[in-house]
């Protein structure tokens, strides 16, 4: 039987210098019918000519404008046939046999809808990465953390996390998808500009039925921060605002009317504890998401009748819960001095 087709699709703004350094080991991917593909974003650092340049055998998407991270995925991707995408991060380094098992993974299963590598750090190679980890969870109220990082503490990889296993959100740093899927549900939404559009998409694919999967034997290196670093208020802003639509659109209707409103308090505490650091960057940022929604209701609002329309299309079978935590992950952190995944209780599995 013919391998599946896969497409590896990098989406880069003026990421030359990533590129550069980051897509000789991509080119030394092993997986025989894998296409490498650059989407540029309207960059104005020389990209495009420096590709086809340096790596004539690279395919380049030039997209018209920078659409953003979200959109500009979507954009390129309706221009790619394949089986299987993949969207990695310019600045991500691969080992040559890093596709295979991923694919082997979800051949072997056609609820996995998505699947994601193990996501080590680039410059500290023998510990988790920030951006995925050992793959995506989610708590009650909508926030997320990873298996192997929880908040800013990233554990050590030692084997721990060395079972492949069911999550709930599958890291845009370098992310498996079935092509056809992704298309069926939509996408990323385009309005994210950038920051937890992979995980709003992971969220309707588990609202529809379909699994979501870690492979750990499948690594890669992960600079992160590449675009905009940890604590810049703009990836703040990102963050906050992006997190309370993904809840508005996918949370089901019996537990909308009590989570948003405790939601919006728990964003509130948030707020006074970076007052307490003398943060005014972030209580700025955060501010700003929640006012940026209020102002603005009914394009965040309207999202959420189309968003349960996808998912009633294109369901296979109930909600799937797996990978989501049945706690508060703040207060078992904070408070719990819960810092390690493993000390973590109330997980669906």
């Amino acid at each position: 039987m013919a391998q599946p087709t896969v497409a590896v699709v990098i989406l880069s703004w003026n990421g030359w210098s990533f590129l550069e350094e980051f897509l000789p080991s991509v080119l030394q991917t092993t997986y025989p019918s894998a296409r490498i593909i650059v989407a540029d974003n309207a960059s104005t650092d020389g990209s495009v000519d420096l590709l086809r340049k340096h790596f004539p055998t690279v395919e380049v998407i030039a997209l018209p404008e920078n659409y953003g991270f979200a959109e500009g995925y979507n954009q390129a991707l309706r221009q790619v046939e394949a089986d299987y995408y993949v969207l990695l991060n310019q600045d991500v380094a691969v080992e040559p046999g890093w596709i295979e098992p991923v694919v082997a993974a979800m051949e072997g299963d056609t609820t996995m809808a998505a699947a994601q590598p193990k996501l080590r750090a680039f410059h500290q190679r023998d510990h988790f990465e920030y951006a995925g980890a050992a793959g995506g969870f989610m708590d009650r109220f909508a926030y997320t953390f990873c298996r192997g990082r929880i908040f800013d503490t990233l554990e050590k990889d030692e084997g721990q996390y060395d079972t492949p296993t069911d999550i709930f959100w599958a890291s845009g740093a370098a992310m498996f998808v079935r092509a056809e899927l992704f298309h069926q549900l939509g996408g990323l939404d385009g309005d994210f500009f950038a920051h937890m559009e992979e995980i709003d998409l992971c969220w309707r694919m588990k609202e529809a039925g379909y699994t979501i999967q870690y492979v750990p034997e499948s690594i890669v290196y992960h600079v992160g921060g590449g675009s905009l670093p940890q604590g810049n208020p703009r990836k703040t802003f990102l963050n906050f605002r992006n997190n309370l639509v993904m809840a508005w659109k996918n949370w089901p209707g019996y537990a909308l009317w009590w989570k948003w409103p405790l939601r919006l308090v728990l964003d509130g505490v948030a707020a006074l504890k970076a007052l307490a650091a003398r943060d005014f960057a972030t209580i700025g940022a955060i501010v700003k998401a929640h006012w940026t929604i209020f102002l603005h209701p009914n394009k965040w609002l309207s999202k959420r009748k189309p968003t349960r329309q996808l998912i009633e299309q294109h369901r296979i079978g109930p909600r799937n819960t797996k990978g989501y935590y049945k706690g508060w992950i703040v207060w078992a952190y904070f408070l719990g001095g819960k810092k390690k995944f493993s000390q973590l209780q109330k997980l669906h599995r």
